[in-house]
């Protein structure tokens, strides 16, 4: 119990909702109804400056009270009027703190004129009950407050007249289901489009980790099966020459050794895109203690040396670059690279005795990078295809085509065009 009253006295001071921020709109309709609000009760206060008022002090006993007349009755009448209704101007954006004006302009009111700012009051209280953000003193200055005004209400003439009786109970009830209604609504609607966010987020975050496993998946495969590819046939060359020609069988070892290198070498780029995100905690840096720096990707200006390495695994390649070479963006690059790479690869594995040749011609427009080969005896099982769709999905981002199939004249073709921007 005492922990629960520390906890209620705690949550006292800061807001338990965001802090009141009206339209312009509201602004604009709080300062016209505290001017028309000011105006009758001021003429209502003027017309009973001076008045004589009747109060029963006992049954059957009545006295005679004279109003406040002259300048100081009237500047009562008008300080108070104005205050009570011009405090409600800022009853949207200082709910409570126009009640507490309003409160004490109405207790100090004279009884007989409670009329000049109880309707004012009404409506500060009505606004601190829905736009204050400060629950617990809410909760605590409203009943405050009411009991304050009832206590103080005892004048003989009523505030409210008769015949308005009705019209003041049935007015706050249709507001309050109006406002009701609207609440409702706006919070089904508001709890809608937050269910709605929150799907479209999270097909959003599920898309984009199986993009990311795409991307990681294609990067793996052109990266092991090729240079994998290649260090298996080299290390069977080796093995079968190793005793008749040993200095062959040692140059294949190197080649072997080198694909290794470069395996690794692209290995450890795709792992530190990986874990470039997480900074700080030692990742990047090599056992020395000095920072090691992702190798850039491949690009055209690398096929050299892939052409290199094929032709070290007893594949021939001819390549032929047409056409000024340009700079162009690192990720179009690699996806031409990766091109030229799974293609050979698959020659490698499944022509083999083939002859292959590598075209890339910088065109005006567009890239297009030809991969052809002779045909020859298949010397792995057949694959998945995943290399291709992958190539595909590659393209695909830079508005790419790639075209495969075999040759009349035999072997395989292996085309991708690639638009350029104009330089």
């Amino acid at each position: 119990m005492r922990e629960a009253v520390r906890r209620t006295v705690r949550d006292a001071g800061p807001p338990s909702g965001p802090p009141p921020r009206p339209t312009r709109r509201a602004r604009r309709f709080d300062a016209l109804m505290a001017l028309a609000l000011g105006l009758v009760t001021v003429y209502y206060g003027v017309d009973n400056v001076g008045n004589v008022v009747v109060r029963e002090i006992a049954p059957g006993v009545v006295r005679l009270e004279p109003r406040p007349s002259g300048p100081g009755g009237l500047a009562l009448m008008v300080s108070l009027a104005a205050v009570a209704s011009g405090a409600l101007a800022l009853r949207r954006r200082y709910p409570l703190a126009v009640l507490c004006v309003v409160t004490a302009a109405t207790l100090a009111t004279p009884q007989y004129v409670l009329r000049l700012t109880f309707y004012a009051f009404v409506i500060a209280v009505y606004s601190a009950a829905v736009h204050s953000p400060h629950r617990v003193a809410t909760l605590v200055g409203l009943p405050l407050s009411v009991a304050l005004v009832g206590a103080s209400g005892n004048s003989v003439a009523p505030v409210v007249p008769d015949e308005y009786v009705v019209l003041l109970i049935l007015v706050p009830m249709a507001v309050a289901a109006v406002g009701l209604r609207t609440w409702k609504l706006r919070t089904d609607e508001g709890r809608a489009r937050l269910l709605t966010l929150e799907r479209e987020q999270a097909e959003a975050l599920r898309r984009a980790v199986e993009h990311e496993r795409a991307r990681i998946a294609r990067e793996l495969h052109d990266v092991v099966t090729h240079n994998v590819s290649v260090m298996v046939i080299q290390a069977g060359a080796a093995r079968k020459i190793m005793e008749t020609s040993p200095e062959q069988a040692g140059e294949a070892l190197l080649a072997v050794e080198a694909g290794g290198r470069a395996a690794m070498t692209e290995l450890r780029h795709v792992m530190g895109l990986l874990t470039m995100a997480d900074e700080g905690e030692g990742t990047g840096a090599d056992p020395a203690g000095t920072e090691a720096v992702p190798a850039p990707q491949p690009g055209l200006d690398q096929l050299e040396t892939l052409v290199g390495r094929v032709r070290d695994a007893g594949l021939p390649v001819d390549l032929t670059v047409a056409g000024p070479p340009r700079p162009l963006p690192p990720g179009l690059e690699l996806a031409a690279y990766r091109v030229v790479q799974e293609a050979l690869t698959n020659t490698v594995k499944h022509a083999s005795g083939a002859t292959a040749a590598v075209t890339v011609a910088y065109g005006p427009d567009r890239l297009r990078v030809e991969v052809t080969d002779t045909g020859g005896h298949p010397s792995a099982p057949a694959g998945s295809g995943r290399g291709l769709i992958g190539l595909r999905e590659r393209l695909a981002v830079y508005d790419g085509t790639l075209t495969t199939g075999r040759r009349l004249t035999g072997g395989y073709r292996v085309e991708a065009l690639i638009p350029l921007e104009t330089p």
